[in-house]
């Protein structure tokens, strides 16, 4: 007896792997060079990292472009669709590692580099010659150059924004509900509010940055404290603005009569991810925030 075999679809070669690295370079790149220029009243950095961000957005909705075509051209065999789910796990997990350094950064500056500093561990001689006037007291609204700051607090913005988050979780929920019973209004309605409730979140958030840097004094240069607080929330941010993309795409397939109840791994895909997000924020929320 010969055993049947699946068909497993080989894509060609594609260019868009190198065009997300050259956009991820611009992106870096660009930061690190407008960083560099804030005190300065001249500088590309800052084109260059739009650059990079159009880069990145361009080859996101030309790969996206060619999955879809490839998946709905039937190309796609169990096996691949296998292939997808192990590719989504991992990219999550990588993720999750990306996130997990960002916080323990966080806690190695609360824990060990600000007690040091404040004469812990038996370090009370370093602390009288670096810095006799530090206090090791978190968040740090004073630089060693006498920079003065703000903390955050976490209610008003930071709060709305948790409920928005937690609120998009449930409606997505409700999305993925509507779509295995084959309820296309209800889904539609459901992702669309997804949609406009992770939109809600990036323009607080943007909000809350123009808050911080107007009226606060909390920027990139407010030591220890302003750089792990831009850099776990944008990041996050940036997160955010990918899953909202991921969203969109996945409510214009809809609307083009994509998806089955029986296969909807895109879908799943998107929602993990975005379910994701939402977990790092609770974790930004309490840390950052609260604590």
């Amino acid at each position: 007896m010969t055993s049947k075999h699946e068909n497993y679809y080989v894509p060609a070669q594609s260019a868009w792997p190198i065009i997300g690295a050259i956009g991820l370079f611009l992106i870096a790149f660009g930061a690190g060079s407008y960083i560099q220029e804030l005190n300065s009243d001249s500088g590309i950095g800052g084109y260059i990292l739009l650059a990079g961000i159009a880069v990145i957005l361009f080859m996101i909705f030309g790969w996206f472009r060619t999955v879809i075509m490839e998946s709905m051209a039937g190309l796609y065999s169990k096996q691949m669709d296998r292939s997808f789910r192990q590719g989504m796990s991992w990219f999550i997990f990588s993720e999750v590692m990306f996130f997990a350094a960002f916080f323990g950064a966080l806690f190695y500056a609360r824990m060990i580099a600000v007690p040091w500093l404040g004469g812990g561990s038996n370090n009370a001689m370093t602390h009288e010659v670096l810095w006799p006037s530090f206090q090791a007291i978190w968040p740090l609204e004073i630089t060693p150059d006498g920079t003065q700051t703000q903390a955050m607090g976490w209610q008003g913005l930071p709060l709305y924004n948790t409920i928005i988050l937690l609120t998009s979780s449930i409606t997505l929920h409700f999305a993925h509900v509507s779509l295995e019973k084959s309820k296309r209004t209800a889904l539609t309605l459901w992702l669309g509010l997804t949609i406009l409730l992770g939109l809600a979140f990036l323009i607080l958030q943007a909000e809350e940055y123009v808050h911080a840097y107007q009226e606060m004094g909390l920027t990139l240069t407010s030591g220890i404290y302003g750089n792990t607080f831009y850099l776990l929330t944008g990041f996050h941010g940036m997160h955010v603005t990918l899953g909202t993309i991921f969203l969109f795409v996945l409510l214009l397939r809809i609307i083009k009569g994509h998806f089955t109840p029986d296969k909807h791994f895109a879908f799943q895909a998107g929602s993990w991810y975005w379910h994701f997000v939402d977990v790092v924020w609770l974790g930004l929320f309490l840390f950052v925030y609260v604590l």
